[in-house]
């Protein structure tokens, strides 16, 4: 299973065996998990949502600039590839922001779900 999820819950989420990958441009400096940058939010378009907050914006420019140059089943293949071991082993996709905030991880979801991935926000069962 692909999940979502958030720095915060790395913890939990290794717990339950779960591997988590980083997709934000710069994961924080204490990180020193994976990572996969191919679907992290350009440095532009995110430096000029920090500015406006255009949650339109942000969503189009993500749209083109990350996700339409992307494979669906390609960034599956590479992401299977940076776990070892992958067999009986979920990963999350991880970023900064809360469940509650705005976030590209939830734009990530979406369009794997669309691409025929299954893919939701990690919650404690």
């Amino acid at each position: 299973m692909i999940y979502t999820s958030y720095f915060a819950k790395l913890k939990e989420l290794e717990n339950h065996n779960i591997i988590p990958i980083s997709i934000c441009g710069k994961a924080p400096d204490w990180y020193k998990g994976l990572q996969y940058k191919k679907l992290a939010p350009k440095y532009g378009f995110f430096m000029e949502w920090k500015k406006n907050h255009d949650n339109d914006y942000y969503i189009e420019r993500f749209k083109v600039e990350v996700l339409d140059v992307l494979d669906a089943a390609t960034v599956i293949k590479e992401l299977n590839y940076l776990v070892p071991n992958v067999n009986g082993k979920d990963i999350a996709l991880i970023c900064y922001e809360k469940p509650s905030d705005f976030c590209h991880r939830y734009l990530v979801a979406e369009w794997l779900n669309q691409n025929g991935f299954q893919c939701e926000e990690w919650r404690r069962k």
